[in-house]
């Protein structure tokens, strides 16, 4: 197990699994289009972590500047579950050690998701913020084939079948191990696992499976079920874009409804209408084709989704209620209804933003960049989590209820295709794989001790999550009014009463758990 202060050389072996310095730049290229509607997503999270990175470099948690930690690389087996499989690659760790005070000290490990993991991992909000309390080690884990944590070889199929939760979990357990003997730390010292959305799943799920290495942990808007029609993600879109307390209404919630069934019957009508709201919403090709409207379709949905996903987070380009203000600001004329002007203002902030030329339109298109193994055309992780989600989560969202305010389209068959098309999986292995992970991990009762889920009411994800105690050591927190992983957030003036309550009674679980390991290394028990 090699472990390196220092980036790998130009030289590394190639077998060893090393990052090459020219995928460095190529990942950090701006997307002027989005590969898939659901990708959108995924952009908006990563601008929003990067922003509030950038905003916080040259801060510290305590007084003084401090420098941002360095990159740090950890060699891992590719196979951890076949012994004489001598391969391996190198997994990139970020470490702040400025608060620990001693080599008994609890140790924060920050576990990375489907994206790259940078140095704000291990300086800024939770767990980085939670680490002068106690003087704790903070470090932070990049998930395997995400960020520049790539083993040599691509993206191709035979490279994927490494890419899993239970990889990753390995990955966690075998760093666990290699970085007590690197930075010396006491095997009384109780570690601590962190994390958001699906770094939070994984969080819970090595407490679960890994009970003698990790003492506890947070797992924050974690969805541990996994579910092949997610259709209740569109349902809290619904509720939010009516609530008050963020900025809804039910008549935001109404113009949301008219402005879809507006672009429906534009895309319906076809010729000059259809050509007008292709030039209007920027999308990106062609309308001709159903399947291509229906993408259109659902990168709409998914823009809407993301303005409440991530409402109220620094460097998020939409919020709940400016969009409620976009639906519902615009005068009627004519030719153009308020809230279809309304939603094609917001996607004109949101691609600005995001720094895209257009709005994705093109089946074809996402297919094609999907089907791409090279991994420095597919750097931020697209084809690795489409990978993930056909081969263990689905997490697939649908409208189809009838209290969705969206279209129907693209209905579930469309989205399924998208494994067959790319990986060559077909439907029914994807139901299974989804039936296989909750098997493995117990879905919305995991059975695992000493871990704190943390949600906010408002994150369309939430619904997948642990939201009421499961018992005296499985417990709960459900924040009014957050959005997605805005715990883990460094904290803001401008947080709400509830969300300041919400850290503060992740702090207090906390202090209790590390009681609780003071009290067990007093008696020597583990």
């Amino acid at each position: 197990m090699l472990d390196s202060g220092v980036s790998p050389s130009p030289g590394l072996d190639s077998t060893a699994g090393g990052p090459a310095l020219w995928l460095r730049p190529l990942l950090l290229v701006s997307f002027w289009a989005s590969s898939a509607p659901a990708s959108l997503l995924r952009r908006l999270g990563e601008h929003i972590q990067q922003f509030q990175e950038s905003s916080g470099r040259g801060l510290s948690l305590g007084s003084g500047a401090v420098a941002l930690p360095k990159e740090r690389w950890l060699e891992q087996p590719l196979d951890p579950f076949n012994a004489s499989d001598r391969r391996s690659f190198l997994q990139r760790y970020w470490v702040n050690d400025q608060h620990w005070a001693s080599p008994d000290g609890p140790v924060f490990l920050h576990l990375g998701g489907e994206g790259s993991l940078g140095p704000g991992s291990v300086m800024r909000g939770h767990p980085a913020a939670l680490a002068p309390a106690w003087g704790a080690l903070v470090l932070g884990l990049e998930h395997r084939f995400y960020g520049l944590s790539i083993p040599a070889g691509g993206l191709d199929m035979a490279q994927l079948r490494f890419l899993s939760s239970r990889h990753a979990l390995a990955d966690v357990a075998s760093a666990r191990l290699a970085l007590s003997r690197s930075f010396n730390v006491s095997s009384s010292s109780p570690w601590i696992c962190f994390g958001g959305s699906y770094a939070g799943s994984l969080a819970a799920w090595a407490r679960l499976k890994f009970p003698h290495l990790v003492f506890a942990s947070v797992a924050s808007s974690a969805p541990v079920r996994a579910v092949l029609d997610f259709s209740e993600y569109n349902d809290v879109v619904a509720r939010s874009l009516m609530s008050p307390a963020i900025g809804g209404s039910p008549e935001c919630r109404a113009a949301a409804a008219a402005a879809f069934a507006e672009v429906e019957r534009r895309l319906r009508a076809g010729g000059a209408a259809r050509a007008a709201l292709r030039a209007e919403l920027g999308a990106c090709g062609a309308l001709g084709r159903a399947e291509d409207r229906a993408e259109l379709l659902a990168a709409l949905q998914a823009l809407v989704g993301g303005a409440v996903q991530y409402d109220g987070q620094a460097g998020a380009p939409l919020g709940v209620r400016r969009l409620c203000g976009l639906l519902l600001g615009g005068r009627a004329n004519g030719s153009r209804p308020a809230p279809y002007r309304g939603l094609r203002r917001a996607v004109q902030v949101v691609i600005r933003s995001l720094g895209q030329r257009c709005l994705s339109s093109s089946r074809a298109e996402t297919v094609a960049q999907l089907q791409v193994t090279e991994p420095q055309v597919s750097g931020v992780g697209d084809r690795q989590w489409v990978y993930q989600t056909c081969t263990e989560f689905g997490f697939y969202v649908t409208c189809e209820d009838p209290g969705c305010p969206f279209s129907q389209l693209p209905a579930l068959p469309s989205q399924l295709e998208l494994c067959e098309q790319v990986f060559g999986l077909s439907t029914s292995s994807v139901a299974q794989a989804v039936a296989r992970t909750n098997s493995y991990y117990g879905g919305q009762t995991p059975g695992a001790t000493r871990v704190l889920f943390v949600n906010g009411d408002a994150d369309p994800w939430h619904v997948l999550s642990v939201t009421q105690a499961l018992g005296p050591s499985e417990s709960a927190l459900l924040i009014p009014g957050a959005s997605h992983c805005l715990d883990m957030a460094p904290e803001r003036p401008s947080d709400s009463p509830s969300l300041h309550l919400g850290r503060q009674n992740i702090f207090q679980q906390l202090q209790t758990w590390l009681r609780l390991a003071k009290e067990s290394q007093v008696r020597g028990v583990v």
